[in-house]
């Protein structure tokens, strides 16, 4: 017994020695970068490709290219901006069109409400005055109410029998970007007490 207790530690202590060796030689592997180019016809194919996956703001797609060319010298920032102008000359960039496309999804498929488009487009780096067109538009004629609970509807959340239901439910609809007033007309018809209510309204930025 004695001499399998000696044999198992040894098989134990060889185990954690080449644990620790092939651990070892993977921090010392180089995983290749990409590849750099310097041909403004390949980094606007490149570009063509990416738009091909999925639309993207003028912003996004810049820090897409950055990756792909030297991007800190002079020739990189010039080969961004000629292929920048390029696609927008041939009418594949367009913030506007982006915008607009992007507002009129997330009001039809994932029913968010007019605040939380017009904070993505801005992490996206759309100009002020685009999305604000844009948002304007596509929600002309949205009932912020009803947009609300079709929210509410697709996410499954149902009429709160408590405090910390109500709760997440406020934290919810302000997430997915509607105004306080809208949030608090639907809690107020769902008979949530004053209480909570008051409790909810401390949670409001000054």
């Amino acid at each position: 017994m004695e001499g399998l207790a000696r044999a198992s530690r040894k098989v134990q202590t060889s185990c954690a020695g080449i644990t620790r060796s092939r651990s070892s030689k993977l921090s010392r592997m180089s995983f290749p970068r990409p590849r750099k180019t310097e041909s403004e016809d390949e980094l606007y194919q490149y570009a063509v490709g990416a738009l091909g996956r999925r639309m993207r703001s003028t912003a996004e797609l810049k820090r897409l290219l950055r990756r792909k060319v030297e991007a800190e010298t002079e020739y990189g920032q010039t080969l961004i901006e000629l292929v920048i102008r390029r696609l927008k000359d041939r009418g594949y960039l367009n913030d506007a069109k982006y915008a607009a496309a992007y507002s009129s999804f997330r009001r039809d498929n994932e029913r968010f409400g007019r605040i939380r488009v017009i904070t993505d487009l801005k992490t996206m780096g759309v100009h002020g005055e685009v999305i604000e067109k844009a948002v304007a538009d596509t929600y002309d004629e949205v009932n912020d109410e009803k947009q609300a609970r079709e929210y509410l509807r697709r996410k499954r959340l149902v009429k709160p029998k408590d405090q910390k239901q109500a709760a997440r439910v406020f934290r919810q609809l302000l997430r997915a970007g509607f105004a306080f007033k809208t949030v608090f007309i639907i809690l107020k018809k769902w008979d949530v007490d004053e209480a909570t209510l008051s409790e909810l309204e401390n949670e409001i930025p000054d």
